[in-house]
């Protein structure tokens, strides 16, 4: 049978098959790929806690190398003494503070990466 070029013709749908997100739907990374001001406080507050662990060990290293002058001022017939405690003590405790700043800064790192990625 011909179909009347007249008759509506019917369209069956279905729901959706993908749900398109709200436009006001909040990611970060697109904050910070467009470099906004939000994406730019995100960056900054990365930059700043990799700072402070950095500082940290900054700070220990000065307070353990600093003394190390006057106490060999103090022993002036010491230099065996010294290279022992440059060579040998220092290692142990520089490797640490070095292994730590590592896992520190990508400890960090994925504390970022899981604030701004797509959930």
């Amino acid at each position: 049978m011909p179909q009347d070029p007249t008759e509506p013709r019917v369209v069956v749908t279905g729901p959706p098959r993908r749900t398109r997100r709200a436009s006001g739907y909040y990611r970060p990374r697109t904050e910070i790929d467009e470099q906004t001001t939000l994406g730019h406080t995100y960056v900054r507050s990365l930059m700043r806690t990799q700072l402070r662990a950095a500082l940290t060990v900054f700070a220990v290293l000065g307070l353990l190398i600093g003394p190390l002058p006057l106490l060999f001022a103090a022993m002036p017939d010491a230099r065996r003494l010294e290279w022992a405690v440059l060579g040998f003590g220092l290692y142990a405790p520089m490797v640490l503070l070095a292994r730590w700043h590592v896992r520190r800064a990508e400890r960090n790192e994925r504390d970022f990466v899981r604030l701004v990625e797509d959930r």
